[in-house]
C-alpha cells in the first residue's frame, strides 16, 4: 500500500516511462556506476535500455572515438558474458583492442554487408533476438519510418541498440531514444610518465526522451567513465 503522495508520484512516473518505452531490463548496476554524472541526464537517473541510442560523427578521428565510447558502454551491458552482433560495410573496430575494455573478443560476432540496405535490414533482425546484450548497426541515414521500426524491435527483445552514423546527409528526427556526439580531448600523462595517457572524450547529448541533454568531458580509466568536470547543459 502506497504509503505517501510521493511513492504515488514516484508510481505513476514509472508507468508513464513504460508506456513510452522505458521498461525496467533487470540490474544495470554496473553500466550506471560507471557513467557517473551522466546518469542524471536520463529517467529514472538510468542508462535506458531496451533502447534505440544514435550516435553522430565525422571524419576518422571521430569514427575512433565514437567507436570507443560505445565499446564502453557495450563492456557494462555485456557484464564480461553478453554476446554483441556489430553490423557495417567495414570493421572499423580492431578486435583485440575490446580487451583493454573488458570485453572478450569472442563474444562480438561481426557481420559485413555492403549495402546500407542490408545493414539496416541485419540490424532490425539482430535486434528481435532476445538473446544478445546489445546490437551495434553502422549506417549513415535513418528515417524516421526505419528508426521506428528499430525502436519497436528492441521494446519486445529486451536488446540495446546503438547506431553509428558517420557522416549523415539528413539529420531529421528519429525515434531513438537519444541522439550523442562524441570529440577526443587531449589526454593527460599519469604521473608525467612517458607515452599517451587514458582516453579522454567530451561527451554531448543532444537529446533524450524524457531526460535532460547535456555535455561532459569524460576519461576512461580502470573500466569506468570517470567524470573530469561538466560543462554547461544543453537547451532543451
Amino acid at each position: 500500500m502506497l504509503s505517501s503522495k510521493a511513492d504515488i508520484i514516484s508510481t505513476l512516473r514509472k508507468e508513464v516511462l513504460s508506456l513510452q518505452g522505458f521498461k525496467s531490463i533487470g540490474n544495470n548496476f554496473e553500466l550506471d556506476s560507471s557513467l557517473g554524472p551522466i546518469n542524471k541526464a536520463f529517467p529514472n537517473n538510468s542508462f535506458p535500455t531496451a533502447a534505440v541510442h544514435e550516435f553522430i560523427y565525422t571524419g576518422a578521428e571521430n569514427t575512433a572515438v565514437t567507436t570507443a565510447f560505445v565499446t564502453g558502454l557495450l563492456s557494462g551491458l555485456m557484464k564480461k558474458t553478453g554476446i554483441t552482433i556489430w553490423i557495417g560495410s567495414c570493421r572499423s573496430l580492431f578486435p583485440p583492442a575490446l580487451q583493454a575494455f573488458g570485453i572478450i573478443p569472442d563474444h562480438v560476432i561481426f557481420i559485413e554487408l555492403q549495402k546500407e540496405k542490408e545493414i539496416l535490414w541485419a540490424v532490425e533482425e539482430a535486434l528481435r533476438y532476445d538473446g544478445l546484450a546489445a546490437v551495434v548497426g553502422q549506417l549513415s541515414e535513418l528515417s524516421f519510418t526505419a528508426s521506428r521500426r528499430l525502436q519497436l524491435a528492441v521494446e519486445q527483445s529486451k536488446v540495446t541498440g546503438f547506431i553509428l552514423r558517420h557522416s549523415p546527409r539528413n539529420m531529421m528526427t528519429t525515434a531513438c531514444v537519444t541522439r550523442w556526439k562524441i570529440t577526443s580531448l587531449p589526454s593527460v600523462q599519469a604521473d608525467e610518465l612517458p607515452g599517451v595517457g587514458f582516453p579522454r572524450w567530451n561527451v554531448e547529448l543532444f537529446k533524450v526522451r524524457n531526460g535532460k541533454p547535456g555535455s561532459w568531458q569524460i576519461e576512461y580509466h580502470q573500466g569506468k567513465f570517470q567524470h573530469i568536470y561538466k560543462v554547461a547543459a544543453l537547451p532543451v
